[in-house]
C-alpha cells in the first residue's frame, strides 16, 4: 500500500459517518443499528470491559441482555484512520458522567459488499 492511500478523503468521510452512526446507536440502545454495523459472521470478535464475545451470535446475545440505561458517554481523542478503500481503524476514549474512569474503544472496520462493518472491537477501562 502506498502512503497516498491512507486517509483518502471520501473513504475517511464514509467511515466517520459509520462511526458516528455506531456511537448514536450505542448511546440510544438502537440494537438494530448496532447489529447492522457488525459483520454477521462467526469470526467477528468483540472484547469488552468484562466479557469476551466470539461471533455475531454472542455479540447479539450480549446486546439483547445489556441494560438500556446509563449509556451516555462523551468521546475524546477520537482517531479514525483509513487504509485504502476497504479498511479502517477507529480508536477513541470515553468518559461517563457518573464515573471518573476513562474507557477506551478500538474498532476494525472493513467494507464488505459495499457497506462498512465492524469485524473486531475492543473496549476496556483504565484503572
Amino acid at each position: 500500500m502506498h502512503l497516498e492511500q491512507i486517509d483518502l478523503p471520501a473513504v475517511h468521510a464514509e467511515v466517520t459517518i459509520a462511526f458516528q452512526r455506531y456511537e448514536q446507536a450505542l448511546t440510544s440502545n438502537d440494537i438494530g443499528v448496532l447489529d447492522e454495523l457488525f459483520w454477521h459472521d462467526a469470526r467477528t470478535i468483540r472484547l469488552g470491559a468484562s466479557e469476551n464475545l466470539y461471533g455475531i451470535d454472542e455479540i447479539r446475545a450480549f446486546r439483547a441482555a445489556r441494560p438500556a440505561t446509563g449509556l451516555y458517554r462523551e468521546l475524546r481523542n477520537t482517531m479514525i484512520t483509513t487504509y485504502g478503500e476497504d479498511f479502517a481503524v477507529c480508536s477513541t476514549e470515553f468518559t461517563r458522567p457518573d464515573s471518573e474512569r476513562i474507557g477506551r474503544q478500538q474498532q476494525s472496520w472493513v467494507k464488505l459488499d459495499g457497506r462498512w462493518r465492524i469485524v473486531a472491537a475492543q473496549v476496556s477501562l483504565m484503572t
